[in-house]
């Protein structure tokens, strides 16, 4: 996910919506969504049937489904029914949740039928475009599709999603997976069904409804990419949505296999810059035309990779995803426009870091966080996680890097990961111990702070850690006078350093370190 809005860099946005907590039922896994929904052009009002295939992990005497009641505001769900076969299943909803009467074993695979309508608080954005036609687009991230779905809306609960939707004909729907079913309905009605096989959280399900200009830009292998886009966009839209027939290919090459059987990018009403539903990517409506849009498409490109194939198992781990992705973003940008270019990207992305350090004193994987899912949206998450993969790779060299990173995405490709996995993906491809490099930079805050003055003996160079917590890290430097790159290890206070002939030295010359620099 890009969370620009507009595209403006650096501005994190602490949103208040969504992100409510939920208690998450560990003793169900759900197999299946198959979910039918019906659209009108007169209200808001949604009317919907979900069959939610369930596996047990245990015995159970009721099943615990997220899902938004009906409030005073006349928004929220409301169930008429709840049903197995043809018998009826007793449930009671409350504000944020449904609970089922079910009475199942361990191992026992239920499949429950659940009707309800009414109008989505959050989580699908009924609205108007900016030409002031009107949209359907669903908006899940981080936890917010218990707004429109009875789901466990968690991203450790992967399933695959089936959607059949009716709407008026003119519109032209989208969603995750391929097109199954476009069927004329009386009424000037259309259904419409599509069908994903690969398991996915909640957070990346998608339905976009719309009238669509639609371009099939190209096809990667045997992977077909379409351009979803307003029709008073088309030209321009076409033009900047076929940059993902490139990107693919490069992280098809850079990673490894992609997990769906078609790439959809489409123009959308979604709150953020860009959000990464699986094979079916939404992009705010102003992307259009806008400079940005190549650094935004490869962002939700290589979020295909990490976030929805391989998915953090809980939400202190979504440096695993939105870290991720901002790396591959500058990889890519980095292969297509030169090495300058990465270390531009590192500098800005750096001061982002130290602004966003001075506010709030946290680590990466900050495990006090209870609720309040928006707030992850931080410069910690997106480029203090990208600027670790970046120390990460040059500590490592890139063979052992890429090696590890194509394990990682391997060994957990359809599945859910931590932190813990990833780094031992990465010791086994690199040989190297790297407790210290991960509990520093992942699981402590700040960065080090570092001051370099004159030694009191001649030639010599004083550097300093300031910040309370000490870090070990490899420190590159030039003397005055010199083009050699000279590397030291700093792992003290106070380190001194002998540099014959030379008045000064520059630290990190080659934007390496993730540093906030208090020379003195």
């Amino acid at each position: 996910m890009n969370i620009y809005s507009k595209l403006l860099p650096a501005i994190f946005l602490l949103l208040g919506t969504g992100g409510l907590t939920m208690a998450q039922d560990v003793r169900a896994d759900v197999q299946h969504y198959n979910i039918f929904l019906t659209l009108n052009d007169q209200t808001d009002k949604i009317s919907a049937v979900t069959a939610i295939t369930v596996r047990f992990t245990q015995d159970v005497p009721e099943l615990s489904l997220d899902l938004v009641g009906r409030s005073s505001r006349d928004t929220g769900m409301a169930i008429s029914a709840v049903t197995e076969g043809k018998v009826k299943v007793p449930f009671k909803q409350h504000s944020e949740s449904v609970r089922l009467t079910v009475r199942a074993k361990k191992g026992e695979i239920h499949t429950y039928r659940i009707a309800y309508s009414g109008i989505p608080a959050n989580g699908m954005i009924i609205s108007t475009n900016k030409f002031g036609k009107r949209t359907f687009f669903t908006d899940n991230w981080p936890n917010r599709a218990h707004y429109w779905l009875p789901s466990i809306d968690h991203p450790s609960d992967k399933a695959t999603v089936e959607f059949t939707v009716v709407a008026p004909a003119h519109y032209t729907v989208i969603a995750n997976g391929l097109k199954k079913e476009e069927t004329t309905l009386p009424g000037q009605l259309k259904r419409t069904r599509y069908a994903e096989t690969v398991v996915l959280p909640t957070k990346v399900f998608a339905v976009g409804v719309a009238d669509f200009a639609v371009d099939h830009s190209g096809d990667v292998t045997d992977i077909p990419v379409y351009s979803y886009v307003f029709p008073e966009n088309k030209v321009q839209g076409f033009q900047d949505y076929a940059k993902a027939v490139e990107i693919l290919q490069f992280f098809i090459d850079k990673i490894g296999p992609y997990a769906y059987k078609k790439l959809a990018n489409v123009q959308s009403k979604t709150m953020f810059g860009g959000m990464e539903n699986a094979s079916t990517i939404f992009y705010e409506e102003g992307s259009v035309g806008s400079k940005f849009i190549e650094e935004l498409i490869a962002h939700e490109v290589a979020h295909q990779w990490f976030g929805d194939a391989v998915t953090e198992s809980s939400w202190e781990h979504v440096w695993l995803s939105e870290g991720f992705a901002t790396y591959m973003t500058l990889v890519y940008m980095e292969h297509k426009y030169g090495t300058d270019t990465l270390k531009e990207e590192l500098r800005t992305d750096r001061k982002k870091i130290v602004s966003f350090a001075a506010r709030r004193h946290t680590p990466v994987i900050d495990t006090s966080r209870q609720g309040g899912y928006m707030q992850l949206l931080n410069a910690n998450s997106y480029q203090k996680g990208s600027w670790i993969l970046h120390m990460l790779r040059r500590q490592v060299g890139d063979t052992a890097f890429w090696k590890g990173i194509r394990a990682y995405f391997a060994a957990y490709n359809g599945r859910n990961a931590n932190t813990q996995d990833f780094k031992r993906e990465m010791e086994k491809a690199s040989g190297q111990d790297l407790g210290t490099f991960f509990q520093q930079w992942l699981y402590t805050p700040g960065m080090p702070i570092v001051s370099v003055r004159k030694g009191t003996e001649p030639h010599t160079m004083i550097i300093e850690q300031k910040q309370d917590s000490l870090f070990t890290f490899p420190l590159e430097f030039k003397a005055t006078g010199s083009s050699a790159l000279q590397h030291i290890t700093i792992k003290d206070r106070i380190t001194v350093v002998r540099v014959p002939g030379a008045e000064e030295i520059q630290i990190d010359p080659e934007i390496n370190l993730l540093i906030k620099d208090d020379w003195k």
